[in-house]
């Protein structure tokens, strides 16, 4: 039996799937410039080159979803920004946040070039801010890599931690954030570092401190470093890159579950034990939970604490997959694809679930945008969302359905008087398009 007749077969028995829908779209980004002739003068001193805009990372806090536009290269407006969700448009302008001053790069700007953010229950938006300019060009520093915490009532700077030199490496990069945040003032931040010497760097909200976590299981695995996204096949070497926390357990930690990017394993660990500044010592507490499967390289991740289920991306397959952190096997018949499009889901490179449960996520085109070019022409970014309900019905992550082997159905299908029995689990498509892919 060829692939021609898995595909459909797997399509018909999962159902209700790709239950995503379009929530804004841009051809390319513009900001809301206090006048069409400030607009028109950024442009032409090359403040503002639409063209290379790109938004990266996404956050949502009661009206406003906020997004990441790092300088990959010169003439970004701004590195920060939010569109309002009661906004009608489909492709609404960016405000830049908390102001257009804080992005004036000739004079001492406030943020530089985030890549991802977070905002907690306590009202909170911590920014992971890389510092970089031109990171595609001429690369500029402009500061050590910073982390910026903002008072979400009042648009203002609560505080700016730099990274210290002790805790970073010559070829560090920050690319990515959790915030455990069950208690406002005991709050800790766990910053990937997904450099050559991957490592996560903790930091306390109570104390004003860092400290530096490593293990082997931040690392690549030099197997998983090519993919290929629409044609466009490049070799990235990824270290840590998802970082997902659970609800806190009875003792007040959370499980922190984590991969690189370069990777197709699933790690956790208790963050009891990354609060303690002894990784050594706590080597043993770390986990493997298994694979996805060959080609299933992923980005970012998050884990909605109400149904617990882990929502992550899957760069090479344009997807987002699911797992049920409360299912006992993490393997490739154990997760569920939640969304899947070669056209309007290529690279999605952010993923969030919000307060009011619905699950976000943003694509954007980065291989494109980095080894080629994006066509003006053409939608390059979009924004996603649905219910978690919705997104993983009828799904392996779908608390109804248990995936184990009584779950298990044998299909009989007949094709021209021939027979033949395949086996297969109703969400097992994700694995059976790893298997194409790979072929």
């Amino acid at each position: 039996m060829g692939p021609a007749y898995i595909l459909p077969l797997l399509f018909g028995v999962t159902f209700a799937m790709d239950n995503l829908e379009v929530a804004y779209q841009w051809k390319q980004l513009d900001f809301a410039y206090p006048s069409e002739e400030a607009r028109r003068e950024a442009i032409k001193s090359g403040e503002f080159t639409p063209a290379n805009n790109l938004p990266l990372g996404l956050e949502v806090h009661d009206d406003r979803l906020f997004i990441t536009v790092p300088r990959w290269r010169k003439g970004v407006a701004a590195s920060l920004g939010y569109i309002k969700l009661s906004d009608p448009m489909d492709s609404p302008k960016l405000h830049p946040y908390p102001n257009w001053q804080a992005h004036n790069l000739s004079g001492s700007p406030e943020i530089i070039s985030p890549f991802r953010m977070r905002a907690d229950k306590c009202g909170r938006l911590w920014v992971l801010d890389t510092g970089e300019e031109d990171i595609l060009g001429e690369a500029k520093i402009h500061q050590p890599t910073t982390l910026l915490i903002y008072d979400l009532s009042t648009n203002t700077l609560m505080r700016k931690y730099q990274i210290p030199e002790n805790q970073t490496s010559k070829d560090s990069f920050f690319a990515n954030i959790a915030v455990e945040d069950h208690n406002c003032s005991n709050s800790f931040a766990y910053l990937g570092d997904l450099g050559d010497h991957p490592a996560i760097v903790v930091y306390s909200w109570k104390n004003n401190t860092s400290w530096k976590v490593k293990h082997h299981y931040f690392h690549i695995d030099p197997l998983m470093c090519d993919f290929s996204v629409t044609g466009i096949d490049f070799r990235w070497n990824d270290g840590i890159f998802g970082m997902a926390l659970s609800k806190p357990d009875a003792e007040g930690y959370s499980t922190l579950y984590f991969h690189p990017m370069s990777s197709a394993h699933e790690f956790a660990v208790s963050t009891k034990y990354l609060r303690e500044d002894v990784s050594d010592k706590n080597f043993h507490k770390f986990r493997n939970l298994g694979s996805r499967g060959p080609k299933s390289q992923s980005g970012t991740s998050f884990l909605d604490q109400n149904t617990g289920v882990l929502f992550y991306a899957l760069l090479n397959l344009n997807a987002v997959a699911c797992w049920r952190t409360t299912n006992a096997e993490y393997t490739m018949h154990s997760q569920g694809r939640v969304f899947m499009n070669n056209v309007t889901m290529v690279f999605p490179n952010d993923i969030k679930v919000d307060s009011n449960d619905v699950l976000w996520v943003l694509s954007d085109r980065l291989p494109t945008f980095m080894y080629k070019f994006l066509d003006e022409n053409e939608v390059n970014f979009r924004i996603f969302k649905a219910k978690v309900a919705d997104a993983i019905r009828r799904t392996a992550c779908d608390s109804t359905f248990e995936v184990n082997s009584t779950t298990i159905k044998t299909i009989t299908i007949e094709k021209r008087n021939v027979g033949f029995k395949v086996e297969s689990v109703m969400s097992i498509v994700l694995v059976a398009l790893v298997a194409i892919y790979s072929l």
